[in-house]
């Protein structure tokens, strides 16, 4: 059996937590690999809704281990109160079934202070963060002066670790006019929530490996999508960490070889969150039933999706970028309506053809798409489970996408219901 990780395969909000929540009754152990409170999941089980941001989803199924990576950045107050949204609707979490790795990065409140302030200061360059702080606590990391999950547990050391620290914060928020950063008043913070998020903490590379040692099953999860890749998204309006496929190793702890599959999710159609450039959006009366029809909101924010029609192209750089063997294909019962559908194949840029997204802003804005038309169909595609359910239009737009994009499909989800799923090969298999 192989171990699986699954990413988004554009701008994010693919639909990923159901299918995570759908792969986990195969795997033993979910992980999450990076990002931070700014993903959101929703999960729909049994009629009930859940909402994750930080915790694999995972930890809404009995008999699973939910494992944080070291690639995530942590909120341990966003975390605790996430977990105590949970635990109010029904869902047991202990050191027992989640384990948080101790040399995760801490996202502070004023980390998410001077995202705000930031996005502020840049007007109409804003890059259109959920202000969470995520970004600031990547760059802490990277200048090596982050502080870490288990400096919690040494409260006699962590005074100097945070002088460091805020040697370089209160430079900055001075540059912003806003008054330093009370030392003691941050060291009472941290202490305090120390008791409800280090009895979490662990080696999370060697329990993994012992997994692995053990034969159990391993699914990594991903958050936002491959367009928002630091390296290879659509820069600057990416997010700060590594989304692709390779990140599972390194934001877990365990080798490259540690996935034996990926898996894809795409969306039947293309959304996105915040600003930065957009080739097929729909600013019209098709993009907004679209976003109606879909349910287009962020789970995290709440903000209004942009839409528009399925990108081929784009998809097609994604899943070779991030070494995808298969996709997902979700939402596809949100085109039942439509008389006509397209699909962008490729693109042009002041009369030069493109099979690809260049890289660079000033390309990126300047682009223009090129379509293929394709049939809708009137019959309803909600709830179906078996190719046979489908209309044959249905059933055409998903082979074209496959051809177009050059990877098998390997499932399609049709509706937010877990078991609403036509599977084509199973992930787990290899």
């Amino acid at each position: 059996m192989a171990d699986v990780a699954v990413i988004g395969a554009q701008w994010g909000d693919e639909g990923k937590g159901k299918l995570v929540d759908w792969l986990s009754a195969r795997a033993e152990v979910v992980v999450r690999f990076q990002g931070g409170h700014n993903a959101g999941h929703t999960l729909v089980i049994d009629g009930a809704v859940y909402k994750l941001s930080l915790l694999p989803s995972g930890i809404v199924r009995g008999g699973k281990m939910s494992v944080i990576g070291n690639g995530v950045v942590i909120d341990p107050w966003a975390l605790v109160a996430e977990m105590d949204r949970l635990r109010e609707q029904g869902v047991k979490i202990s050191p027992a079934n989640l384990v948080i790795a101790e040399n995760a990065c801490l996202i502070l409140p004023l980390h998410g202070e001077l995202d705000k302030l930031r996005e502020e200061a840049a007007g109409k360059g804003r890059i259109g963060t959920t202000g969470r702080g995520i970004g600031p606590a990547y760059e802490d990391k990277a200048g090596r002066r982050a502080i870490k999950l288990i400096d919690l547990a040494y409260p006699e050391t962590l005074p100097q670790k945070i002088e460091r620290f805020l040697t370089h914060h209160n430079a900055l928020r001075r540059g912003f006019g806003v008054p330093d950063i009370d030392k003691n008043a941050l060291m009472k913070a941290l202490n305090d929530i120390a008791l409800a998020v280090l009895p979490f903490a662990g080696p999370v590379w060697k329990l993994l490996h012992e997994a692995r040692r053990a034969g159990k099953r391993i699914l990594f999860e991903g958050a936002q999508g491959v367009l928002l890749d630091v390296d290879h998204g659509t820069y600057p309006y990416v997010t700060s960490s590594n989304v692709v496929a390779g990140q599972a190793a390194t934001g877990s702890g365990l080798g490259p070889r540690a996935v034996q599959y990926v898996l894809g999710i795409v969306k039947a159609y293309t959304t996105r969150v915040g600003e930065g450039p957009f080739p097929t959006e729909l600013e019209d009366a098709v993009g907004q039933k679209l976003g109606e029809r879909g349910h287009e909101f962020g789970t995290v924010t709440g903000r209004k999706r942009r839409c528009g029609w399925f990108d081929a192209a784009l998809v097609r750089q994604s899943l070779r970028i991030a070494g995808v063997d298969g996709i997902a294909l979700t939402k596809l019962d949100v085109l039942d309506t439509f008389d006509e559908l397209k699909v962008c194949t490729g693109y042009e840029i002041e009369g030069q053809s493109y099979d690809y997204l260049p890289a660079g802003i000033d390309r990126q804005t300047h682009i223009k798409p090129v379509y293929e038309t394709m049939e809708g169909w009137g019959d309803s595609t909600e709830g179906a489970r078996s190719w046979a359910d489908l209309p044959a239009s249905a059933v055409k737009y998903v082979r074209r996408i496959e051809e177009l994009i050059e990877c098998p499909i390997a499932l399609v989800s049709t509706s937010p219901e877990r078991d609403d799923v036509i599977l084509m090969r199973d992930p787990f298999e290899g």
